[in-house]
């Protein structure tokens, strides 16, 4: 699984970091001991030429000591404990800290994982992050639903790291397996979203996804329109046929370019008009759908939606739901 990606430099831009940082500390050690060579003592004989200060520097900073090459003079006493030992304190924090922060971010990421996995209800999971699934995603965010509300499933890796780039949770893994969908939180998810390359893929994933709950509301994509029925049955409660909705849209462009030009208006939520479903107000319930402010399409009561035009949507009533067609900027 992987959370939403954090701002952060690149790991190996990091590391560069450190390492330069160290060998700064290296060879500024190595300079101020060649500087004060002439009160250093090698018991090897000769003095302390570039590279025995390097080699000094070296098994100091690291704390080897191996005692071949040692201060005696006052100046270089004092330097060893007033600045050669802060450089080497601040070496050891420079490899130790990568360390440990290498370890710190490991437990930082294990513990947002297990908060979330025990936060996380009524989320929306998003299965497959493909053109159709990003403009799913796309959709669900201009209508307010918040990114941590939001889980993308996909088994590339690519796309899971998109996904958690856009500051969505990505899980990575086959989705007609049950282990993934758990790691993904289905059963307490209120929307599902199957959007899968292959019809059937989708068919095989509805299954797996409706086996684990009951109540959420399932929404499958297929290319082929022989394999709705098929989503239907396999527990889908919305069955999007991709090919077929671009071939009608398609032709109804070439037969009348504005008309197409309106429903590509509508089906692009945000810009321009906007098909909405919202509840009726006390203020419309017994009243027609023609009196409301908003232009009604249909009227969804309990699991059915009647058509605005039939005799059972004169009347509304206030547990009624009712589909409309508004400006964008006043949805």
């Amino acid at each position: 699984m992987v959370l939403p990606a954090r701002r952060s430099a690149p790991a190996l831009r990091q590391v560069g970091f450190r390492l330069l940082l160290a060998l700064a500390v290296l060879v500024a050690t190595t300079l101020i001991v060649w500087l004060d060579r002439e009160g250093y003592n090698d018991n090897a004989g000769g003095g302390v030429s570039l590279l025995d200060s390097a080699y000094y520097a070296t098994v100091t900073l690291s704390t080897t000591g191996y005692g071949d090459i040692t201060p005696y003079s006052d100046t270089a006493r004092l330097t060893n404990i007033f600045v050669i030992t802060p450089l080497r304190v601040l070496f050891l924090i420079i490899l130790v800290g990568t360390t440990l922060e290498v370890l710190t971010e490991r437990t930082r990421q294990q513990w947002r994982l297990n908060r979330w996995r025990s936060t996380v209800r009524e989320h929306t999971v998003v299965i497959g992050y493909g053109t159709k699934g990003r403009s799913a995603v796309d959709t669900l965010l201009l209508q307010g639903v918040p990114k941590e509300e939001i889980v993308v499933v996909d088994p590339q890796r690519k796309a899971v790291d998109q996904a958690a780039q856009h500051g969505l949770v990505g899980v990575l893994g086959d989705a007609t397996r049950t282990d993934t969908l758990l790691r993904a939180g289905l059963p307490t998810a209120a929307r599902v979203v199957v959007a899968p390359e292959r019809d059937d893929t989708a068919a095989l994933i509805t299954l797996t996804a409706r086996q684990l709950t009951r109540t959420a509301t399932v929404v499958a994509a297929v290319r082929e329109d022989e394999n709705a029925p098929l989503l239907r049955q396999s527990g889908a409660d919305v069955v999007v046929t991709s090919s077929s909705s671009a071939g009608r849209l398609l032709g109804m462009s070439m037969l009348s370019p504005h008309t197409g030009a309106v429903m590509e208006d509508l089906l692009t939520y945000g810009d321009g008009l906007d098909v909405v479903e919202r509840p009726v107000t006390r203020a419309e319930a017994g009243h027609s759908p023609r009196e409301c402010e908003d232009l009604v399409v249909a009227v969804v009561r309990g699991r059915r939606v009647i058509n605005y035009t039939e005799p059972e949507a004169r009347t509304l009533q206030l547990t009624d739901r009712v589909i409309v067609i508004k400006s964008a900027t006043s949805a």
